[in-house]
């Protein structure tokens, strides 16, 4: 199951990794309750939140060109 620690460390490579293409997530954060669930798994989500139109065709753009490469 991946702690806490775990859980900070990916959502900051994928902030990271984002940001190389210009694209910020304003929600993009832990998932809290998820670490306090009774189920097994998922733990230790990540939210990737809301965007606007403008930052999900960013992304959907850095995703076809990582696709084409």
């Amino acid at each position: 199951m991946p702690t806490p620690y775990d859980t900070t460390l990916c959502l900051e490579e994928l902030r990271a990794a984002l940001a190389l293409h210009g694209i910020t997530l304003p929600s993009l954060r832990m998932d809290l309750p998820t670490f306090a669930a009774a189920y097994e798994p998922p733990a230790g989500l990540i939210t990737l939140g809301n965007c606007n139109t403008a930052t999900a065709r960013a992304l959907a753009a850095a995703l076809r060109e990582a696709a084409e490469r």
